[in-house]
C-alpha cells in the first residue's frame, strides 16, 4: 500500500507541476479556441491539459517499475507498456484534435486503433465468468471486438461528461478509487498477481486526476481536452479489462470457497463487464442519452449540443459547483455502492444505506435554488456565501426598490 501511495503521490505532484508551463504553452500555441454555443464558461480557456496528464502517467509508471514490490508487475506481465503504448497513441490524437480539431469519424478510428495496440500486446479479455453458467472463453476475435468495444465506449462516455469545471477530472478520480478498491481486495485480500496491473492503472488515474483537478476547478484556468479526456477514459477502460478479463476464475474459486461463492462475489463486474460501467454510470447514461436524442433529431450522433445532464441542471437553476458536486454524489453513490456490494452482497443495511442517500441526491436535484446555512457557531469554517451574518447584511444594505 505504501508503494502504491508514493506512486499516487509522484502522479500527482508531476501532473500539478506540468500544468502551470503547459497552460502557458496552450496559449503560445493558439490552444484557446472560441466560445461555441454549448460551452458554459464565459471566456477563451487553453486547452492541452493532457499533455500534463501524460507525464504524470509515465512518471508514475516510471516510479512503479523501480519500487521493490511493484516492479514484478511490469515482469509477470506485459499490460503496463500495452497501456502506455495505447494511451501515447491515444493521446497524440487528442493533442491533434486540441490543437486542429479533427474529425469525429477519425478521433473514433483513432480510439480502435489505440485499442487494437493494447490487444496486441496482451491487454485483452480472454474469458467471462458468467453467474449461473461457469467460465466462457473467448476467441481471439471476440475478445478483441469486446475489449475494443469496452475501450470505444469508456473513452467517448468520458469525453461526452467533459463539459464542466472539473467534472470529468473529478468523476473519472471517483471511479478510479472505487476500481482500487476492488482491484486491490482481489490482489492482496486473495493472493492473485493478475489483478496486480490494474490495482496500478487505478492507483495512477487517482493521480493525474487530483494533481490536475485544482487547476481544473471553477473557474478553470486550463481545460485537459481531448488529449486528457480521452487518455483517462483509455486508462479507467484498461484497468477494467485487465481485472475482468485477466483474473483466472479458477484462481478466484479457489480463494473465495467455491464456485458459487466466487460467481456470487464477482457478480458485480462480470455481467456484463459491469463494474467499469457502473462507475461511469453517469456518463453512460449521458451518452445513451446523447445518441438517442441525436439521431432522433435527424443530427449526427458526434454533433455536440446543450442536452448533456450537466447542462440541464444548470438550466433548472442549479450554480456551476452544485452541478458538479451533484453528479460527484452520483457517481460516487453508484461506484461504491457497487464495490460494497461486492464485499458484501447479502447485507441488507447496504441497500438500505444507497436508498437513503439516493432519496437525498433526489432532494439535492430538486432544490436548485436552496442556499444551505450554517450554524453561528459554525460560520468561521465556511466560505462566506453560507453565513448568515453576512446574508443578512447583505439584505439589509440592499437599496429599496423604487415604487
Amino acid at each position: 500500500m505504501r508503494e502504491y501511495l508514493l506512486t499516487l503521490c509522484i502522479t500527482a505532484a508531476v501532473t500539478y507541476l506540468l500544468t502551470g508551463p503547459v497552460r502557458k504553452f496552450a496559449i503560445v500555441a493558439g490552444a484557446m479556441p472560441e466560445i461555441r454555443a454549448r460551452d458554459v464558461h464565459r471566456e477563451p480557456t487553453p486547452r492541452l491539459g493532457g499533455i500534463a496528464m501524460f507525464f504524470g502517467l509515465c512518471a508514475g509508471l516510471l516510479v512503479a517499475d523501480h519500487l521493490p514490490n511493484l516492479n514484478a508487475v511490469f515482469e509477470n506481465s506485459n499490460e503496463p507498456r500495452a497501456l502506455l503504448s495505447g494511451a501515447a497513441l491515444i493521446w497524440l490524437i487528442g493533442v491533434l484534435d486540441d490543437k486542429f480539431e479533427i474529425d469525429a469519424l477519425i478521433k473514433l478510428g483513432g480510439q480502435m486503433i489505440a485499442a487494437g495496440v493494447m490487444v496486441m500486446q496482451g491487454l485483452t479479455i480472454l474469458w467471462i465468468p458468467v453467474p449461473g453458467v461457469g467460465t466462457v472463453s473467448l476467441t481471439s476475435g471476440q475478445g478483441t471486438l469486446l475489449t475494443v468495444a469496452l475501450v470505444v465506449i469508456t473513452i467517448n462516455a468520458v469525453n461526452f461528461v467533459d463539459g464542466l469545471d472539473g467534472l470529468a477530472a473529478g468523476m473519472v478520480c471517483i471511479a478510479s478509487a472505487a476500481s482500487f478498491m476492488y482491484a486491490y481486495r482481489i490482489w492482496y485480500g486473495y493472493g492473485i498477481e493478475a489483478a496486480a496491473p490494474a490495482t496500478l492503472f487505478a492507483a495512477i488515474l487517482m493521480g493525474m486526476c487530483l494533481g490536475f483537478l485544482p487547476h481544473n476547478m471553477h473557474p478553470a484556468r486550463i481545460f485537459m481536452g481531448d488529449s486528457g479526456s480521452m487518455l483517462i477514459g483509455l486508462i479507467l477502460a484498461a484497468g477494467a479489462i485487465s481485472v475482468t478479463g485477466q483474473v483466472d476464475p479458477a484462481a478466484m474459486k479457489l480463494n473465495f470457497g467455491g464456485t458459487r461463492d466466487a460467481t456470487h462475489a464477482m457478480l458485480p463486474v462480470f455481467i456484463p463487464l459491469l463494474m467499469p460501467l457502473t462507475i461511469i454510470a453517469i456518463p453512460f447514461a449521458d451518452l445513451v442519452l446523447a445518441i438517442v436524442r441525436r439521431t432522433w433529431n435527424g443530427k449526427s450522433p458526434f454533433a455536440a449540443d446543450r442536452g448533456h445532464l450537466h447542462h440541464r441542471l444548470l438550466e433548472i437553476g442549479h450554480s456551476h459547483s452544485r452541478a458538479v458536486l451533484i453528479m460527484y454524489f452520483w457517481s460516487a453513490l453508484i461506484a461504491f455502492g457497487t464495490v460494497a456490494y461486492s464485499v458484501h452482497s447479502t447485507s441488507v443495511w447496504i441497500l438500505f444505506v444507497i436508498v437513503a442517500l439516493s432519496a437525498l441526491g433526489l432532494v439535492l436535484l430538486l432544490l436548485p435554488r436552496f442556499t444551505p446555512r450554517t450554524p453561528r457557531w459554525a460560520e468561521a469554517f465556511v466560505p462566506p456565501r453560507y453565513r448568515r451574518r453576512r446574508a443578512e447584511s447583505a439584505a439589509q444594505e440592499a437599496p429599496a426598490a423604487p415604487t
